[in-house]
């Protein structure tokens, strides 16, 4: 039986790893060797990535990997970039999505272009920190080349320039119907179409490492080949789904929740819901809502230092249900800082806004996108909170599978496997991962209505 190892490069919002995944027939496995932390740096009042620490851990995380890798690939949260100079020298460090650079930008831009243009050329959901309003409060005079950040990596391993489709589509630049870079939308932002680097799909080449990487990491000739570079795109690609009839919720620090179409959703009632037309592997639109996830949770524990979840959450589950009614997505809740008073206060005010909830979400991905679902895909690490599953498959009234919870990895060396001839399918690549993941099933019990109840109640205090 023979079995390839690839080398996955798993770039998240607060963390990263690099992975080695190991696939032959029936073979689908993954081993960490290198954690490390993804913190923001606030200088001089903007908040940045840190991207050079960033850069030295991926180049560890490949030292450890073992010899004879096939491929690697890197995948990484979207939007973000970073902007090179005529010499492909990085200008500064890419600024964070959270910073407040683009406040108010996005109105100004809406009221301006319209969103006929704007909705109708890239099916993207209006949030302020899509790429575009970024590059509206940036300064590009000094820039020739954008590179998205698993772009830049990948440059900075390579030498090659390119733009992988899945993440060139969170930009709010790609013209959704046709793949390309939409030079009507370009010309009216300002923004030169030649920095924009060529669209390259998932699966395909980009390069061998440099020389000097190769010597560094102990991989010569290593193969970097593009996978779904937005984590969420790989994330949904090892979904274990085995017909089209699903929902899936890609869950961490944010939360997706959508289904997968062969087509994008422009109507006006789509973009009435605020619905997201993102590109996924082999063609596909991951039709979705951005769902502000578990961040509310990550920053509350931060600030309370750090106590123990699992208590949390089994204290959690002791409390009475739909008591307090919290809109995750209210813009007071994006930027970093001390989220428990935020939601008291939230609370408080009971002004909310439209409701986000997955459940929510769901019911309107499947009446404007005219797909049935008969079950619901929770992916990532929020796949092993069980209060969150049971809750879901009771606020939407259809089973959860939950799991894997390494599905972003699982789904770059998927994307690697299937370009060596490893794997075959995207049908294929899912059954892989039903067949070797641990995976749970929770069925909605309980009475719905309370659920349906709660969304009137929300609605109502908006």
């Amino acid at each position: 039986m023979t079995v390839s190892t690839f080398g996955a490069v798993d770039l998240g919002a607060s963390s990263g790893r690099v992975m080695a995944g190991s696939v032959g027939p029936g073979t689908l496995a993954l081993a960490e060797v290198r954690r490390f932390p993804n913190r923001p740096v606030r200088v001089n009042g903007t908040l940045h990535w840190d991207i050079l620490g960033l850069y030295g851990n991926v180049l560890d995380g490949l030292r450890a990997c073992p010899p004879g890798l096939a491929s690697a690939g890197i995948d990484s949260w979207a939007v973000d970039y970073g902007l090179l100079d005529e010499r492909g020298a990085l200008l500064g460090n890419p600024v964070h999505y959270r910073d407040s650079r683009t406040d108010g930008v996005m109105e100004r831009v809406r009221a301006e272009l319209g969103d006929d243009l704007l909705y109708g050329t890239s099916g993207l959901q209006f949030l302020p920190f899509n790429t575009l309003y970024q590059l509206a409060a940036d300064d590009l005079s000094r820039a020739r080349t954008l590179l998205l950040v698993p772009d830049l990596l990948a440059f900075w391993l390579t030498g090659a320039i390119g733009a992988e489709r899945t993440n060139a589509s969170t930009t709010g630049l790609l013209d959704v119907r046709d793949g390309i870079w939409s030079a009507p939308l370009l010309s009216r932002l300002g923004v030169p179409a030649g920095i924009l680097p060529p669209i390259i799909e998932p699966g395909a080449p980009i390069g061998t490492l440099r020389p000097d990487v190769a010597a560094e990491t102990g991989h010569p000739g290593l193969a970097v080949t593009a996978v779904g570079s937005h984590d969420t795109a790989s994330a949904v690609a090892a979904v274990p789904a085995s017909t089209d009839r699903f929902a899936y919720i890609s869950c961490g620090t944010w939360s997706l929740v959508g289904v997968e179409l062969d087509a994008p959703v422009l109507t006006a009632e789509s973009r009435a819901a605020n619905f997201t037309n993102e590109g996924g592997v082999d063609g596909t639109v991951r039709y979705l809502r951005n769902v502000m996830g578990l961040w509310l949770v990550q920053e509350s524990l931060r600030a309370w230092g750090g106590p123990d979840l699992p208590s949390l959450l089994a204290e959690a589950a002791r409390a009475p249900a739909l008591r307090s009614l919290v809109d995750p997505d209210d813009p007071e809740f994006l930027p970093p800082g001390d989220m428990p008073t935020r939601i008291a206060a939230h609370c408080r005010r009971r002004g909310f806004a439209e409701p986000r909830t997955p459940a929510e979400t769901l019911r309107a991905a499947s009446r404007l996108s005219g797909r049935e679902i008969d079950v619901v895909h929770l992916v990532g690490g929020g796949s092993r909170n069980e209060l969150l599953c049971r809750l879901t498959a009771d606020a939407s009234g259809l089973p959860v599978v939950a799991g894997p919870v390494e599905a972003t990895a699982l789904g770059n060396v998927l994307a690697q496997a299937r370009a060596a001839g490893a794997v075959g399918s995207l049908a294929e690549a899912r059954a892989l991962v039903a067949a070797t993941q641990p995976l749970r099933r929770y069925e909605p019990s309980g009475d719905p209505a309370a659920w349906d109840a709660a969304e009137e109640r929300l609605r109502g205090e908006r």
